[in-house]
């Protein structure tokens, strides 16, 4: 890396510890606040300076990043008292890659651009696993400008890396990038828990249909934790049920009607309800077995 920047990162979870540590060793000098320090803990020791809140950090640095929960934390971290738009400094490029609402994203580019700030809604696709092997899908919704200046950030995270568009365009693309992920969640744990009732072994059923037709990334890689009663997060429930959310209500805004994701939220909602939202989303697969 030639050209070390100075980057916050704000969020360090599943996914966010994993992308500020591909930064850290690619020479980058990395800035960080996370809620619970706790979970900073491992970038800490590689180097990471800690802050205590998402405005300081962005009064030190040139570029800030978020990956952020729910949209409500993407509001107040940009737009609070205290928060990023009010202390980065002007020049600084700000890029959420929070799956958030494309309406607050047009909002906080607007308010970025009166004091002289770059912004992009980046959101990624890819889970815990393409955030630790840097493979992830970045959707990018801003500026021209914007979008080459973190290009080479984005390169560091990513291999499939687009601009789609204006202030909020990057969000629609994560909108249709989750309803496909969501109602996919339900056919491929229809399929198992059908070869189940029918008395095969679904984990030789899967063997045999994940390469055809019926084949995709989640029953690849998320059919054989659900398999094994693996149900640890690499995506949460509770965010992919934000993520449905957020859809139903932008399409509500397009007039359109989406039955299929209607259905994966009904479902998500009983997995919620069986205190299971903290689990990764493989765990709707524990709704047909119940």
């Amino acid at each position: 890396m030639t050209n070390s920047l100075s980057i916050g990162f704000v969020g360090t979870g599943v996914m966010g510890r994993s992308m500020a540590s591909h930064l850290l060793k690619a020479g980058h000098t990395i800035h960080i606040f996370n809620r619970t320090r706790e979970k900073a803990h491992a970038l800490i020791e590689q180097g990471a300076h800690w802050h205590d809140s998402a405005g300081s950090v962005a009064a030190a640095v040139d570029v800030v990043i978020t990956m952020l929960g729910f949209p409500s934390d993407v509001e107040s971290t940009y737009l609070g008292s205290g928060g990023i738009l009010e202390t980065a400094k002007p020049g600084t490029l700000l890029i959420d890659m929070t799956t958030s609402s494309p309406l607050l994203a047009r909002r906080i580019a607007e308010a970025a651009s009166h004091r002289k700030l770059q912004v992009l809604d980046a959101p990624v696709s890819g889970g815990d696993i393409g955030a630790r092997e840097a493979r992830l899908v970045i959707m990018a919704g801003g500026e021209l400008a914007a979008f080459e200046r973190a290009k080479p950030i984005f390169e560091l995270l990513g291999k499939n890396i687009s601009l789609l568009g204006g202030a909020g365009a990057g969000q629609h693309c994560k909108i249709a990038n989750q309803i496909s992920v969501a109602v996919g969640m339900v056919a491929w744990c229809e399929a198992l828990a059908y070869a189940h009732k029918a008395g095969l072994d679904p984990v030789a059923v899967h063997q045999s249909i994940s390469g055809g037709a019926a084949g995709s990334w989640a029953l690849t890689t998320l059919a054989p934790r659900a398999l094994s009663g693996d149900f640890a997060p690499g995506f949460y429930v509770k965010h992919l049920i934000k993520d449905i959310r957020i859809a139903l209500e932008s399409a509500a805004e397009l007039h359109l009607d989406l039955p299929g994701l209607t259905v994966a939220r009904g479902l998500y909602e009983k997995v919620a309800a069986h205190g299971w939202d903290e689990c990764g989303t493989q765990a709707l697969y524990r709704l047909y077995l119940a």
